[in-house]
């Protein structure tokens, strides 16, 4: 077993235990996954709760759908498929329909998770149509999979970025009304609003989580932590947006996992619930620490044009999420902060292959000229 499906196993146990224990109050009747779709399971959050779901419950099978987007890599699950009977991958596109009608049949499939997305703010600036494409008329398709199959168990991983913006104070909850300032997060916020629907009008059980910023072992360099940890150990410029004063709660995606599980199987239909990892951190005070680590001087980083619309901070009460699902964030930023930088420095011929090519335009497109 890898080091990261033996992680993934030592958090998730008490996930399927919990989900076997009677519950009462507002949390749903148990629910036991047979076989599940996992929809972009080869990109980051996706091939993270791929290892982790088959580690914690060695009944469940998987069908992975994807259509391997440049995000999408399926070595992020090289270590799944080399020895994993109860994990299928299907190179498939979330809106087309009768592909994932068929996909459900063809597998017994009882429930859909929803990770397929297009998530990068700064490519949604540059270009609107492919968010509102993946994101909502996807969104849109899996529901009406779920509903030709039967009213399956449905799951949108959503972001807290469709709350738009904090001041200085406050907190994000699962009543905050909706206020999304960027193509992406209205995108998501759009979806979301097509899944509650689909729960009120037609009783499709749906859950929608929306979680914090991520970070951890295979997310896609355009991300800040990797992309920072990448250049540093190239000794290039690390571009901070404005002043780097911007705030975000990050969440390592494991945790994140283990909420969207527990969510899975022990969530209410119909409820929404945050998932935070009560870690705020200024965008400058993040870079500085990967600095520092690396043992890379802070005269790397270069302050760059500040995105438009760039919200200020964000930050999650996942309340509802410890009392109705009984999860609490286990890793403590100093501690995945170093986990996630190490990963990326043993693992640097993966970097070099994700980074080649139309990476670097990019780059140069978003950074260069800023």
């Amino acid at each position: 077993m890898s080091d990261q499906r033996r992680a993934a196993s030592e958090r998730a146990g008490s996930v399927s235990a919990r989900a076997s224990e009677p519950t009462t109050g507002v949390v749903g009747t148990p629910f036991k996954p047979k076989c599940i779709l996992v929809t972009g399971g080869a990109g980051f959050i996706g091939s993270n709760f791929i290892r982790h779901l088959l580690a914690a419950d060695r009944s469940v099978r998987i069908v992975n759908a994807d259509c391997l987007t440049y995000a999408g890599n399926l070595e992020n699950l090289a270590d799944v498929t080399a020895d994993e009977p109860r994990y299928t991958f299907a190179k498939a596109d979330i809106c087309e329909t009768a592909t994932i009608v068929a996909l459900c049949h063809e597998h017994g499939i009882d429930s859909i998770i929803n990770f397929a997305a297009e998530s990068h703010v700064d490519r949604s600036i540059e270009g609107a149509a492919p968010f509102i494409r993946t994101n909502v008329q996807g969104t849109l398709s899996l529901l009406e999979a779920a509903r030709a199959c039967g009213n399956l168990r449905f799951l949108q991983v959503g972001t807290d970025e469709v709350y738009g913006t904090l001041g200085d104070e406050g907190l994000f909850t699962e009543s905050t009304p909706l206020d999304p300032h960027s193509p992406y997060s209205a995108s998501k916020a759009a979806a979301d609003h097509l899944v509650s629907a689909f729960g009120t009008t037609y009783g499709l059980p749906v859950i929608i989580t929306r979680c914090s910023n991520n970070y951890g072992p295979f997310q896609f360099p355009e991300k800040m932590i990797p992309l920072m940890i990448n250049n540093a150990r190239q000794n290039k410029p690390l571009p901070v947006y404005g002043d780097g004063s911007n705030i975000r709660d990050w969440l390592h995606v494991e945790d994140h996992c283990t909420a969207i599980h527990a969510a899975l199987c022990i969530g209410r239909p119909g409820r929404v619930y945050n998932i935070g990892g009560n870690s705020e951190r200024k965008n400058i005070d993040v870079v500085k620490t990967i600095l520092k680590f690396m043992g890379k001087p802070d005269s790397l980083i270069t302050y760059v044009k500040d995105r438009p619309g760039h919200d200020f901070r964000y930050a999650i009460d996942a309340t509802r999420a410890r009392d109705e699902l009984g999860w609490l964030p286990m890793t403590k930023f100093e501690t995945g902060i170093e986990q996630t930088i190490n990963w990326y420095l043993s693992h640097q011929n993966w970097l070099d292959h994700v980074t080649s090519g139309t990476y670097r335009e990019y780059c140069e497109q978003m950074y260069a000229k800023r």
